[in-house]
Order: structure tokens, then C-alpha cells, then sequence
């Protein structure tokens, strides 16, 4: 009888482990692990066409993830899509004025995100910045409209 209520007691165990290992890699894939906000500072980018792009993606850097886009809004001056970002504090004063901000996919069909690729200029960007070289997404839905169209032509 001693034995059978262990070996409950290490199922039970077993079972509470492996919930709360579910609830960490969870946590992980959704990118809501909880970081400080003082530890990034804020970047701003504008896009023509931020396509699938959503608050919470990454932002990488040579496949590296160095920060999250917190919003994504309508710049009421320019009618563009205008992204937030929340950077690395490691980064600032390290990314050139001349970075660029690209929005890439992970995969044909997977997570859009961002991606950044400094330049060579000597001055950096700080806090509250703007990125100004950007490159919208791509839309396959517009790729495949264009390829067809080009197909009916011929």
C-alpha cells in the first residue's frame, strides 16, 4: 500500500513537470517571456506595406533576435504603416544611422519579422529614432497576381 501511494506521488510529480515544461516552451514560441523595460530602448520604422506583420514579432539582426515590435499604427503624416520597436540596450549607440529595416518571412508561408542590417555610417542611432532605409514585405499574393498576369500576356 506504502508502495502504490510513491509511485502516485511520482506520477503526480512526472505529470506537474511536464505541464509546466508545456507552459515554458509555450511561453517561448509566443514570445511572451518577460524582459524589463529597462533593458531595450525604442526604434521607430515606417513601411509602405508591413503585409503580415504583428505586435510581439521579432527583430533580428544576422538571424540573432535582439528585440520585439511592441505597436504597429498609421503615421498620420505620411500614411505609412509606422512600426515600434524595443531593441537590446546592448545595441544603442551601435546600429549606424544607415541601418536597414527589412520585413522578411520565415519560410515560404511562415512569421513575418524584422530584420536589421547596419551600415558603414559613423553616426548611431539612439533612443526614439527613426529608421529611415526601409524595404516592405513581400506579398506572394501579389507575386502570384503578376506571375499570371505576365502568363496571360504571352
Amino acid at each position: 500500500m506504502k508502495r502504490s501511494k510513491w509511485i502516485e506521488g511520482g506520477v503526480g510529480l512526472f505529470v506537474l513537470a511536464g505541464f509546466l515544461g508545456l507552459v515554458f516552451l509555450g511561453l517561448q514560441v509566443s514570445g511572451l517571456t518577460p524582459s524589463r523595460a529597462d533593458q531595450t530602448f525604442t526604434l521607430y520604422a515606417n513601411f509602405s506595406n508591413i503585409g503580415g506583420l504583428k505586435a510581439r514579432s521579432k527583430v533580428t539582426m544576422a538571424g540573432v533576435t535582439v528585440g520585439r515590435i511592441t505597436s504597429i499604427e498609421l503615421d498620420p503624416k505620411w500614411y505609412e504603416g509606422r512600426v515600434t520597436m524595443q531593441i537590446d540596450e546592448d545595441l544603442e549607440g551601435k546600429l549606424s544611422q544607415d541601418t536597414t529595416a527589412a520585413i522578411l518571412t520565415s519560410g515560404l508561408l511562415g512569421e513575418q519579422y524584422i530584420g536589421l542590417s547596419t551600415g558603414g555610417d559613423p553616426e548611431t542611432l539612439k533612443d526614439g529614432d527613426t529608421i529611415r532605409d526601409t524595404q516592405q514585405a513581400l506579398v506572394l499574393e501579389e507575386l502570384i497576381q503578376q506571375f499570371v498576369s505576365s502568363m496571360g500576356k504571352d
